[in-house]
Order: C-alpha cells, then structure tokens, then sequence
C-alpha cells in the first residue's frame, strides 16, 4: 500500500458534505498527533525515511513507513513497550492522518469495546485485524537492525532529510555533547560497563580517590550517548543532528569527530559552521582539522593543567592583558507568563505573599563571602599560536569572576574564529548549557532510559527514534508558529495541544474536516431535503459494513 496521507482542507469538505457528498465520518480526539503526521506525511518527510531506512529485510510485507510512523508515535506517547502498540494506536491519532481505508473505529463483537478495523498489508492474518501491523512484527525488524546500519540512517540520511526541509539555520550554530544513559546492575545488557560514579554521577577512577570520597560514590552500569545537537543564537529550537551509543567507558572524542565528519559528508560544507564544545573534547589536532577541512569554528574551554592556560595567566599576571566589564544577556521570558489581567483579590493575595518571602529572605543568614558574585570580566588575545598540536591560531577569551572574600576565578575559552570578541564567545558559550537541560527532559519526562530489553539493537532503536520524535516535533512546532512550546516537556507539549473537546472527522476524496459536535449538529440540521436522503443512506450502508467486519476476532 502506498503512503497517502490525507490533506486539510475545511472549505471544500464542507462545500462536499452539503450536497451529501463524503466518505467517512469518525469521531477523534488526538488533533495534535494526527496534525504531526499529517505534516511529516505531507512534506513528504515519513517517505524519505522510509525509503532509506536500513530494513534487514529481503521482502517487504508491511511498508516501512508504517513501522516508521509506529515507532515515532510510540515515543510521542512516551512509550518504549511495543506490547502497548495497540494501546498507543487505539488511543492516539496517527490513523486519522492516513485516513479509513488504514484503519477505522468500530465495536468489539464480543465485548461491545471501541476497536479498530484494519484491512492490513497482507492476507496471512487468520483472525481480523485490529491494529495495521502486529506489534510482533515493530519489535521483531527493530531487534534485526543492525545498531551501526541504524546510526549511520539517523547521521546521514536522516540529516539530508531535515536539509531538505531547512530545518538548519543559517548561522549554523552546533553544540556537541556527551551524557552517560544508566541502566539496571545486570550483565545482560548488551555492550553495558560497569562504573565507579560520585554523587554528582560523574565518573571517578577507585584507584585514586580516598576512602572518604569512595565511600560517597556507587558502581553503575552504564551506556553513552555522544550527540551533535543544532539550535539558533537564542536557542530557541534543539535538533539532533547526529548520535551514537556506545559503551560508558570508551572516549566520547573520537565518537564526536566522527559524527561531524559524518554530518559535513552527508549535507556539505557551510551547514555546520560553529561547534561548541565542553572540556571533554579538548584535541588541537582535531580542532585544527575542523577548522581547515571543514571550515568549521570550534568554541572550547580550556583545562586548568593546559601549557596554553598556563602561557596565557603570565600574560595575566604580567599586567599585558587589558579587561572589561562583562554583562551576561538577559533571561530569557518565562515558559508561562504571568496573565495580563488579575483579579484584585489574586493581586493582594500576592502582594502578601511577596512580603513574606521578603521577611524571610531578611531574616536569613547571609550567603558566604566566597559565594557572592562582585563582578565579572573578560579580556580577549587573538592569533594566539602557543598550543603545538593545533595547527590554527586561536582567540582566547580570559573570564575571571571577582567574589566578596577577596578571591578570583578565571577560567578561559579558545575558538577558531576570527572575531576575538570575548564577549560574543562568553554568550555563546551559554548555549552549551541548553543541551543538558535537553538530557534532563527526556531522561525523566520521556523516559529515556525506560529501556524494555536489554538487546543493544532495541536500546539504539529506542534511542534513535527519540531523538527522532523529539527533533520532528522541534521542527513541526517550529512551522506551525508555536515555537514557545519548545522550551517545555514532551508531557506540557502534549497537554497544550490536546484538545479540550472531541472533534468529528470527515473524509472526502483524500481530504479532511474536523469539526465539533456543535458545528456537525448545526451542518446536519441545516441540509437540503436531497443531501440528508444521501447522507442518512451512505451512513446506515458504513453502519452495516462495520458490523461485519469484525467476526473472527482474538480477545481484547
């Protein structure tokens, strides 16, 4: 069966359904994931992907954009257990982007339960189908993926994809990162390591701490996740441009100089066009390379134990480096602003609230000296040639943060970009950030490391797809104008866009409507004599059809 994916279009639906014209009526409430898909469907996204997925399979019974499209609207849901894939069929709304002859709503004949009827792919299913593939068959041909065939679609098909649609922005700002994903102590997790980490959950070598600390810490079993993220200056959007599973104690350097050679190969020079990077990555050689194979810009901290770090403080304490005043950007407006009208009663309620916070804040003990922030300042040094292994000049920016005790952190960032502007580069680093908040929402509000299986195929599957899920629907909200509902969770996103009323769906000639009960009602009331004699003999016929359809059935 091939992909057809059915168009919105309220006016000529309507115009149709007046003169008797329709076929099917259904009742949906999930608006927001059948608009999702609707989208991907339409600009031909779900295709692509489909056509250059990696199947291990020499025969293609069930087209692989439906088992793209159920695995993308099982981590829509936050559900990684392909036994729940009917469930998340029933209850969601990617059907209804597909239209009837994928799947309509009728009775269970046994228990009388709202159901689906599928005509399915094949004619081997001995008993009617209630859901357009089995869920067998999802876990089966993700298990079968290979994880590097699987890897290597997302980082370079996918992103060609994503191209093609300008989901990249212009000023091509990328953020790399690595973020360790904890599964359960069991050994029969595929590629899994076990290691020593503080309670900061960052790992530490049992060899060279004290027993103090060590007895702090905890073995973990552990995978990583090294990642390319994309977003604009005021990051507004996150995409993942690249990723890659691999065992928590590998080096995630070479891992993330793979990726953006992978991703520079697969959409070409200039998408990419500054990296930012945490100390982890540190390579000159690399950076070097980046810059002048690539032509990509790399923003980098520097380590405390660096020759450079320490070349650059003795042109610090030699006085030879001239500092500014340093401002950060201002904040960001909150996801949930404040309603514009207040009831007086709400407002004095308040107003009482902030002074108690206030007396409480007065009465508190003054933080340490060592902890209150006096002022900031950045000094910039350009053409900077002191690091042998990096073969390009460097623009170091010097920060140092002055604190009441007297004391002074500096800590310093090098690029290979030509500005020498300390404070552009302090405010880009800021972006970096931004992608552990990222991590943060889908580990605990998507469930990332909810993992199901141990096999390592369905760990990079599930991770794959919501990294996938997660980036289309980044660009979907994008399209539609709602980027504000960027920032939130996967969860808040959802709940925004649900609908607080049920919806009548009408199809008409690969075309759809929605609308509700009152509006449906008032069509109906209003119809020439002619149009309801059609209407009422279309649907009493479509009622008929249901109930046989369902005769041989498992149990619900």
């Amino acid at each position: 069966m091939d992909l057809i994916v059915y168009e919105y279009d309220q006016d000529y639906v309507l115009d149709c359904f007046r003169n008797g014209e329709f076929d099917f009526v259904d009742g949906v409430s999930e608006v927001a994931e059948t608009e999702f898909f609707r989208y991907i469907g339409a600009k031909k996204i779900l295709g692509k992907l489909a056509e250059t997925y990696p199947t291990p399979r020499e025969k293609e019974e069930v087209p692989l954009w439906m088992y793209v499209a159920s695995n993308l609207s099982m981590r829509l849901h936050g559900v990684h257990s392909f036994h729940a894939y009917p469930y998340v069929i029933r209850c969601g709304g990617m059907l209804n982007a597909f239209g009837p002859k994928v799947a309509r709503k009728t009775k269970h004949p046994e228990t009388g339960d709202v159901t689906l009827s599928c005509n399915g792919f094949n004619d081997k299913n001995t008993y009617d189908r209630q859901t357009p593939c089995d869920q067998d068959y999802l876990r089966k041909l993700a298990r079968a993926t290979a994880p590097e065939q699987l890897h290597r679609w997302f980082n370079r098909d996918v992103m060609q994809v994503l191209k093609q649609h300008r989901a990249f922005d212009a000023e091509g700002i990328f953020l790399g990162d690595a973020s360790y994903l904890f599964v359960p102590d069991n050994p029969n997790y595929e590629g899994s390591v076990r290691m020593l980490f503080d309670e900061h959950n960052h790992p530490v070598d049992s060899k060279e701490i004290g027993p103090e600390k060590k007895a702090r810490c905890r073995w973990r079993r552990c995978y990583k996740m090294v990642s390319l993220v994309h977003t604009n200056r005021a990051g507004d959007y996150f995409l993942y441009a690249g990723l890659s599973v691999i065992a928590g104690n590998r080096h995630e350097g070479p891992i993330l100089w793979g990726l953006v050679d992978g991703f520079v190969e697969a959409v070409g020079r200039g998408v990419m066009k500054q990296l930012i990077l945490d100390r982890g990555f540190l390579d000159g050689k690399q950076i070097g390379r980046c810059k002048q194979e690539h032509g990509i810009d790399v923003l980098i901290p520097l380590k405390k134990n660096m020759d450079v770090y320490e070349d650059v403080l003795g042109l610090v304490r030699a006085r030879k480096v001239k500092f500014e005043p340093y401002s950060p950007p201002p904040p960001k407006p909150p996801v949930n602003p404040k309603p514009t009208r207040v009831p007086r009663e709400i407002q004095q309620r308040e107003k009482k609230r902030q002074k108690t916070l206030q007396q409480r804040k007065e009465s508190a003990p003054p933080p340490p000296a060592d902890k209150v922030l006096i002022r900031s300042e950045i000094a910039s040094i350009r053409d900077f040639r002191t690091w042998p292994s990096c073969p390009v000049p460097l623009n170091v920016t010097v920060n140092q943060e002055h604190y009441a005790d007297g004391h002074t952190d500096t800590w310093m960032l090098v690029d290979t970009g030509n500005s020498g502007k300390g404070a552009c580069a302090r405010d880009d680093y800021r972006l970096r950030t931004g992608i552990e908040e990222r991590h943060r929402q889908l580990k605990c509000f998507v469930d990332l490391m909810e993992f199901t299986s141990r096999k390592f195929s369905l760990i990079c599957n599930q991770v794959v797809f919501v990294a996938l899920c997660y980036s289309l629907m980044q660009l979907f909200l994008l399209r539609i104008k709602r980027a504000d509902l960027n920032r939130r969770t996967e969860p808040q996103i959802r709940r925004q866009l649900m609908p607080t009323d049920s919806f009548i769906i009408v199809y008409y000639c690969n075309r759809f409507a929605l609308f509700t009960t009152a509006e449906y009602t008032e069509i109906l009331l209003t119809l020439s004599a002619e149009a309801s004699k059609k209407i009422l003999e279309k649907i009493r016929r479509l009622r008929r059809e249901l109930t046989q359809e369902l005769k041989l059935v498992r149990a619900p």
